[in-house]
């Protein structure tokens, strides 16, 4: 890799870049239900009202999904500023794939679908049941059964984690009763399709980063061993606990299993093989683990069948996990990180658990470790282990600590930052816990302000994707929210389709580019791709011609 140019017309600054990106916020379309302009956000529409400005493009194709209709998310987010060009992220790739016929040509699906075959075994399919199109998509699942009963596999099991997150909080049943009817179908003296299992993706299976691993052992209990609570089926069970638990969402809808006689129908036995559909990485690694690692420590598996396993896509590129894929992921290759590092920038990368994978493997192009372990350092704050709501300020204040006193130091040239909080308290559909996650950010965002105005360094504010800023649902194409038999507001617990903000802050100014808080002065109708350029722009650096452009007019 070679070292970016010098750009001898840039003069510096006395300290930093500093990249703040504030997960999960935008801007919203509806007044109603916009928690973010909804918050006293002082600093914010401080930086906003003073500085340049401008909106960017956070979903869709502008970060490498198959449409405009598509949300963006964090992974996709990240991987877009990380690289400074537009890739096609999973969901194409998947969709791709099966379209064309080359999964089902591929030597991973042979090879699971052979196994099962050829021990009159069961085939399972493990993963995200929404269409969302974040983490999985519900007509992948179904072509792969489609396929599996054309090839001759007679059983196959289907393993349930429940969404609520990436579509609505309580639609698991719009899910399951169409999908109870295409499986019925499907089902004759040949082919046995049924759901064996399930829950919520925020209470089992779907961890990551480590945060908390009993939800996997949880999984692990569930879909292999069998030993959750017995349902007839996966609506009974939805049903069942909603009445158990009124206002429980989607996404913390407890484990269970289908049983028949008393016996559950979708345990995972010697000779099986397993899928898990999801497509995005940072949620699948960990189950991954428990199904590949001969020396797992992380709970006690009480008994690990012989099966064939395959993921979706490699979640790891660096550590070639899972050993069995599907479908290749996008090959990102020169990212901002590594010109950094082969310029000699000293860089800094922070966040809390919940996404210091974002600021370091997604933001890298899904590269795990370091491009030069003596230019740079990535400082992981644990996350609490308890619901969002809960503790809506999550690790701001502790990110922003070590922010403060990393810009103060002279010891980076280049910091960036996630602030989890729009993304991971907006996820939990409560209001109030939302704008206190907010109003705490924000509170954080000052702090940030002068410790930059000290040290002379120049602050981009940005985000991966919104959220917060779209918080009921609403009628289609309208203002109106939708609302619940008592006459609240329904929640939206997915990410939305606003755009962003981008705001530069430049204390030392020095004329380099247009500086008028208008919008104008910077270029508009980017994406958030452009970010890697700006960044390198502000530490005098010449971006790669095949760069998305810059937001500064330089």
């Amino acid at each position: 890799m070679e070292a970016l140019k010098k750009n001898p017309a840039w003069k510096g600054r006395r300290g930093p870049v500093v990249l703040v990106i504030m997960d999960g916020v935008g801007y919203g379309k509806y007044k109603e239900g916009d928690a973010v302009a909804d918050s006293k956000m002082y600093s914010l529409t401080a930086l906003t009202e003073k500085n340049p400005h401008t909106k960017l493009k956070a979903h869709g194709k502008a970060v490498g999904l198959p449409s405009d209709e598509d949300m963006g998310n964090s992974e996709v987010g990240h991987n877009a500023m990380g690289c400074g060009r537009v890739f096609n992220q999973g969901a194409a790739l998947v969709t791709k794939s099966i379209e064309s016929g080359a999964m089902f040509e591929g030597e991973a699906w042979k090879e699971v679908v052979s196994g099962v075959k050829n021990s009159n075994a069961t085939l399972h399919f493990l993963g995200l049941f929404s269409d969302g199109n974040v983490h999985s998509h519900m007509n992948h699942l179904k072509a792969m059964i489609t396929h599996a009963k054309k090839e001759g596999v007679k059983r196959v099991r289907i393993h349930t984690l429940f969404d609520g997150r990436d579509v609505g909080e309580t639609s698991a049943l719009e899910y399951i009763d169409p999908f109870e009817d295409f499986l019925k179908e499907l089902r004759d003296s040949n082919f046995d399709a049924k759901i064996g299992s399930g829950g919520g993706r925020m209470w089992i299976t779907m961890d990551r980063y480590g945060a908390d691993w009993s939800m996997v052992d949880r999984g692990w209990q569930t879909h292999v061993l069998g030993t959750a609570r017995q349902f007839a089926s996966a609506r009974e069970a939805v049903e069942t606990y909603r009445k158990e638990k009124p206002g429980v969402i989607d996404q913390d809808l407890k484990e269970f299993v289908v049983a028949e006689g008393g016996k559950p129908i979708g345990t995972i036995e010697d000779g099986d093989s397993v899928i898990y559909f999801n497509f995005r990485g940072d949620r699948a690694l960990e189950i991954t683990a428990a199904f590949e690692e001969d020396n797992f420590n992380k709970f006690d598996r009480k008994r690990r069948p012989k099966i064939c396993y395959a993921g979706m896509m490699e979640y790891d590129g660096d550590l070639h996990v899972p050993k069995r894929y599907l479908v290749n992921p996008p090959s990102i290759d020169r990212t901002m990180g590594e010109y950094l590092a082969a310029s000699g920038v000293r860089t800094l990368a922070i966040s809390e658990t919940q996404k210091y994978g974002h600021v370091t493997y997604f933001f890298n192009g899904n590269r795990t470790g370091k491009f030069d372990e003596k230019l740079e350092d990535y400082v992981e704050i644990k996350s609490d282990v308890i619901p969002f709501e809960q503790r809506p300020w999550m690790k701001c204040a502790e990110i922003t600590d070590r922010v403060m006193e990393a810009i103060g130091s002279g010891k980076y040239d280049y910091i960036r930052l996630n602030y989890p909080n729009g993304d991971m308290v907006g996820h939990t559909g409560v209001y109030q816990a939302v704008i206190c996650s907010m109003e705490a950010m924000d509170i954080q965002l000052g702090r940030l302000v002068k410790a930059v105005t000290e040290a002379g360094a120049v602050m981009i504010i940005t985000a991966d994707h919104g959220n917060s800023d779209d918080m009921y649902e609403h009628k289609k194409d309208t203002a109106e929210v939708l609302r619940k038999a008592d006459g609240s507001p329904k929640s939206k617990t997915s990410h939305s389709l606003n755009p962003v903000p981008c705001i530069i802050y430049d204390p030392e100014y020095k004329g380099e580019y247009p500086n008028d808080p208008k919008e104008g002065s910077l270029n508009e109708g980017l994406g958030i791709s452009s970010i890697a350029a700006t960044c390198m722009h502000l530490l005098g650096f010449i971006p790669p011609g095949d760069y998305d452009k810059s937001i500064l007019k330089i």
